[in-house]
């Protein structure tokens, strides 16, 4: 199952709510455009939801990479919540969370940025 994604606003955060695999292919390349395009639109507060992401590999951890480094070279930041246990896996396999934010919840997340 490719992955799907839908966003929502909360004050001038971007929640970016993610579902199903997260693999890096060609199919995530809308994922990668959807955070340009909030850079471009100065929406550089992103909050990504993981609880519906049933697995993310190296090439899907590379594009919150390429993400966060975009928006934090805008002033702003991407910061994760609610790691599936899987994700969590990864992210402490790789010590991403030395270069993540994590938080349990969304709105925990959505709350640092203050």
């Amino acid at each position: 199952m490719k992955h799907k994604h839908t966003f929502r606003e909360v004050n001038d955060i971007i929640v970016l709510e993610l579902s199903g695999k997260i693999m890096g292919g060609t199919e995530d390349t809308t994922l990668v455009n959807q955070i340009y395009e909030f850079a471009d639109q100065n929406k550089t507060k992103v909050v990504i939801d993981f609880s519906e992401v049933e697995w993310m590999n190296s090439r899907g951890l590379g594009i919150c990479i390429c993400g966060a480094t975009t928006l934090r070279n805008r002033g702003g930041d991407l910061r994760l919540a609610r790691p599936s246990e899987k994700v969590a896996m990864l992210l402490n396999r790789t010590r991403m969370f030395t270069v993540f934010e994590v938080f349990d919840t969304v709105e925990e997340a959505v709350d640092s940025f203050k």
